[in-house]
C-alpha cells in the first residue's frame, strides 16, 4: 500500500477496458432488441460519450494524486475534476431511466454547489498562498465599480470588505442550490413539482427563478473577485509561480 502510486494508474487501465468489456455488449444488446427506439440509440451514444469522458478526467485526478505535492491547491483541483464524471454518469443514468432522474440530479446539483465552493477556495488558497499580504493588496488596488446591471449600486470597499462579500456571495449558493433541490425532491414526491412546465401554479418556476439569481449572483461575484486581483491572477504570475515551485522541488 505505501507504494500505491506504482500500481494506481495500471489499475486504473485494467478497470477502465473490463468497462468497455461490458458496457460495449450492454448497449449492443439493447440495440439488437426488436423495436429499439430513439431514445435507446440516445442511450448508447450516451454511453459511448461517457466511456471517452471517464477515462480523461480520472487520469487528471489521479496524476494529481501521484503528484501530490502542493495540496491546498490540489484539493480543490481534483474536487472540480470530478464534477466531469459525475456529470456524464447522472445524464447517462437519467437517460436510460428518467424516473429516477429527479433523485440522481439531487446528487448532482448539491455537488454543482461543492465544486463552485471548491473553485473559490482554490483562487483565495492560490493568492494567499502566493501573496501572504492578500488583503493589503486588495486596498492598495484602484476603486473597482460595479458591472451592469448593478453599476449603480454603492461600491464595495477595497480589502477585507471586497474579499469577504465575494465570498459570501459565492457562499450564499451553495446554502440556496441544495436547499431549492431538497424542495424541489419533496415537490416531486407531492406532486406539485412539474419540471419544465414555466407555470406559476406549480413550484418548478418559482425554484428555477431562484436558482438562477442565486447562480447569476454567485457567478458576477467571481467575475468581481477576479477583476480585481487580475493581475496576480494572470498567465504569467501562474507561469513564474509554476517556475518557482520546480525551482524548490
Amino acid at each position: 500500500w505505501r507504494n500505491w502510486r506504482q500500481w494506481i494508474r495500471p489499475l486504473a487501465a485494467v478497470i477502465y477496458l473490463v468497462s468497455i468489456v461490458v458496457a460495449v455488449p450492454l448497449c449492443v444488446w439493447e440495440l439488437q432488441k426488436l423495436e429499439v427506439g430513439i431514445h435507446t440509440k440516445a442511450w448508447c451514444i450516451a454511453g459511448i460519450f461517457l466511456l471517452l469522458t471517464m477515462p480523461v478526467s480520472l487520469w487528471a485526478i489521479l496524476q494529481h494524486l501521484v503528484h501530490y505535492t502542493q495540496p491546498e491547491l490540489q484539493k480543490p483541483i481534483m474536487r472540480i475534476l470530478w464534477m466531469v464524471p459525475i456529470y456524464s454518469l447522472d445524464s447517462w443514468v437519467a437517460l436510460k431511466y428518467p424516473g429516477i432522474a429527479i433523485y440522481v440530479d439531487t446528487c448532482r446539483e448539491c455537488y454543482e454547489a461543492y465544486v463552485i465552493y471548491n473553485f473559490m477556495g482554490f483562487l483565495t488558497n492560490y493568492l494567499t498562498n502566493r501573496y501572504p499580504d492578500l488583503v493589503l493588496i486588495l486596498e492598495a488596488k484602484d476603486q473597482k465599480k460595479h458591472f451592469p446591471p448593478l453599476c449603480c449600486c454603492p461600491q464595495w470597499a477595497m480589502g477585507e470588505v471586497l474579499l469577504f462579500r465575494c465570498k459570501l456571495g459565492v457562499l450564499q449558493y451553495t446554502v440556496v442550490r441544495p436547499s431549492t433541490t431538497i424542495v424541489a425532491l419533496i415537490c416531486e414526491l407531492l406532486g406539485i413539482y412539474d419540471e419544465g412546465n414555466f407555470s406559476f401554479s406549480n413550484a418548478w418556476t418559482y425554484l428555477v427563478i431562484i436558482n438562477n439569481m442565486s447562480q447569476v449572483f454567485a457567478m458576477y461575484c467571481f467575475l468581481l473577485f477576479h477583476k480585481v486581483p487580475e493581475e496576480e491572477l494572470s498567465p504569467t504570475c501562474w507561469q513564474i509561480s509554476l517556475c518557482n515551485n520546480h525551482l524548490l522541488y
